[in-house]
């Protein structure tokens, strides 16, 4: 009998971030498997390219632009959700930002406020909203997109380390008081992944070789290869984890690196 564990067929998913890297490669892959994907981010026009080519492929897609660090963004785009849909199965907070890249004690007010506005306040504002709504309709599946670095502070990455920690606690807390609605609550946590975002480290070399040398598979990972990890975790594969966290790290952290 062949299992449909992974099957999303009739499934609303929520991919904040969509526009490109993790969050384009896992909406490509949750429409393949059966969900209508609402794809998120502050743009738009690069929403709607992405939703054209996930129709093309005969998936099913909705463009809606939202910015992760305001409050009032992240209720339309619920209010949004809830009006076309009348229910969320799956929300992948995945938008966050990493402004500031330099030594510790240089960080300014404003990249410390910007980071933590986008990457814990809106990850905490948007999971509160989905978890709600998926009460309603009896339950359903988050995963925050956290990191390596919530576990071990990159070099010159601190505020952003320190707010990726903050989404790993996150999502046990949530995990913690959501199970009683039947909301599963996990995180991913990916190593150095070939993204815009991650492109201060992966396009300089000498960085970039010091990198390597501390990954046992010794190479950068591709958007569409955290996707799948992503996908176990918002599947029926899934249904009795809640509350841990997936590293897809190409073995850095386990083998005890950074």
């Amino acid at each position: 009998m062949p299992t449909k564990l992974f099957d999303l067929t009739g499934k609303v998913a929520l991919i904040t971030g969509a526009s490109r890297g993790i969050g384009e490669a896992t909406a490509r892959l949750l429409a393949e498997q059966g969900a209508h994907v609402v794809i998120s981010s502050r743009k738009q026009e690069d929403l709607d390219r992405v939703a054209a080519s996930i129709e093309a492929s005969g998936g099913k897609a909705t463009a809606i632009a939202a910015h992760q660090g305001e409050s009032a963004a992240l209720k339309h785009l619920m209010t949004e959700i809830e009006q076309r849909f009348g229910k969320l199965d799956i929300l992948v907070n995945n938008a966050a930002t990493n402004p500031y890249f330099g030594h510790i004690t240089d960080t300014d007010v404003g990249m410390i406020d910007k980071t933590l506005q986008v990457n814990i306040k809106g990850y905490f504002e948007l999971a509160s909203l989905a978890a709600k709504l998926m009460k309603k309709n009896g339950g359903g599946a988050i995963v925050n997109i956290a990191s390596i670095n919530g576990v071990k502070p990159g070099m010159f990455q601190g505020i952003y380390s320190i707010s990726k920690a903050a989404v790993i606690n996150m999502t046990q807390a949530f995990a913690k008081e959501c199970a009683p609605w039947k909301v599963r609550v996990n995180a991913v946590l990916p190593g150095l992944t070939e993204t815009k975002f991650a492109s201060a480290l992966t396009k300089n070399e000498q960085i970039l070789k010091v990198a390597l040398q501390s990954i046992p598979l010794a190479r950068v990972a591709q958007p569409d290869e955290i996707a799948p990890a992503i996908l176990y975790l918002v599947s029926d594969a899934a249904s009795y984890v809640t509350a841990t966290t997936l590293t897809v790290d190409g073995g850095l952290v386990g083998a005890g690196g950074l």
